[in-house]
C-alpha cells in the first residue's frame, strides 16, 4: 500500500488529478501497435516529446523481451544492442533499465536514472514480464512520476498493452489467450486508465479479439492498434499517428446488427475518450 500512497501524493501535487478520467493528469503517452516504426514519424514524435535528442533523458525498458531464457536461466540484455537504434537517432542521453528481481526494482539505486528521466520507452515482447519485474515496486512509482513531471511514456506491442488498465494477452501460457485467469497478470500499469489495449491487429488479424474483453468489462474503452500506428494521448484526448488504423471498442455506442461492435480512426483523427466523441483534426 505504501506505493499506492506515494502515487496518490504525486498526483495530488500535480493539482489536476481529478481533471482526467483516462489519460495521465500530466505528461504524454505514445502507444504503438508494433512492427516497424520507420517512416511513420512515431519515434521522432516520441523523441521530440521527451525533450529532444540532445536535451532529453531517455530510459529504454527491454524487460518484455523476457526475464528468463527457454532453459530457465536469467536473461541478460546487451545494453549496446538495446540502445543502438536510439543512438543511431543521435539521442545523447539514453540508458537501459532492466531487472528480473523485484527486490532490485524496489531499490533507490535502480531508479536513479528514472528519477531524472524525461522519457521512458517499453520495448515489445510479452507484457507479463514487465508486470513480474516492476508491479508494486519503487520502479512502478517512478514510471508514473515521469508523467507527473510532464514527461512522456511510450512503447510498442507489449510496450503498448502494458500502458492500459486491463492487461490483454497477459497469460504466461501463450499470446493467443486474450483474457487470462492468472490473477497477477490481469492488470496493466494504468498510464491510460479505463482501457484495454491490443496490438498487431492488422498483420495478425486481431480486429475482433478484444470484443469479449469489452463484453465482460463494459466500463473499458478498447483500443486495437495496427502495426506502424500509434495513439498520442494527452489528458483524455488521443490522436492517431503513423500509417494505418486504430479500432475503438466503445460499449456506450449503438451498433447495427450487421456492424462490428467497434469503429476505426485514421491517422490525424482525434477522439475524446471521456465524452466518447470525435474532435476536429489538429491543424
Amino acid at each position: 500500500m505504501k506505493h499506492v500512497a506515494c502515487l496518490i501524493v504525486v498526483l495530488l501535487l500535480c493539482g489536476t488529478a481529478a481533471a482526467q478520467n483516462y489519460g495521465p493528469p500530466a505528461g504524454t503517452l505514445v502507444i504503438a501497435g508494433g512492427g516497424s516504426m520507420e517512416g511513420t514519424g512515431i519515434i521522432e514524435r516520441f523523441i521530440e516529446l521527451g525533450g529532444g535528442a540532445e536535451s532529453g533523458r531517455f530510459v529504454i525498458v527491454p524487460t518484455a523481451g523476457g526475464n528468463y531464457d527457454r532453459a530457465g536461466n536469467v536473461r541478460a540484455f546487451d545494453e549496446e544492442q538495446v540502445l543502438s537504434g536510439w543512438r543511431a537517432r543521435c539521442v545523447a542521453n539514453v540508458t537501459m533499465l532492466h531487472t528480473h528481481d523485484r527486490t532490485v526494482a524496489d531499490s533507490p539505486d535502480f531508479v536513479a536514472d528514472l528519477d531524472q528521466a524525461t522519457a521512458v520507452w517499453f520495448n515489445g515482447g510479452r507484457q507479463w514480464n514487465i508486470v513480474d519485474s516492476y508491479a508494486g515496486t519503487r520502479t512502478y512509482d517512478a514510471f508514473h512520476a515521469v508523467l507527473a513531471r510532464g514527461g512522456v511514456i511510450g512503447g510498442s506491442s507489449a510496450g503498448a498493452t502494458i500502458q492500459g488498465e486491463y492487461l490483454v494477452r497477459g497469460d504466461t501460457r501463450g499470446s493467443e489467450i486474450v483474457m487470462t485467469d492468472e490473477e497477477h497478470h490481469q492488470t496493466g500499469f494504468e498510464f491510460l486508465r479505463k482501457t484495454a489495449i491490443d496490438q498487431h491487429i492488422n498483420t495478425r488479424n486481431r480486429w475482433d479479439h478484444i470484443i469479449p474483453v469489452i463484453e465482460q468489462k463494459p466500463h473499458l474503452l478498447g483500443l486495437g492498434l495496427s502495426e506502424g500506428t500509434a495513439v498520442i494521448v494527452r489528458g483524455d484526448t488521443l490522436e492517431v499517428a503513423g500509417n494505418w488504423m486504430v479500432a475503438v471498442h466503445d460499449n456506450t455506442r449503438g451498433y447495427h446488427p450487421w456492424e462490428k461492435p467497434y469503429f476505426v480512426l485514421s491517422p490525424g483523427e482525434r477522439f475524446d475518450m471521456d465524452n466518447r466523441s470525435w474532435l476536429p483534426r489538429s491543424r
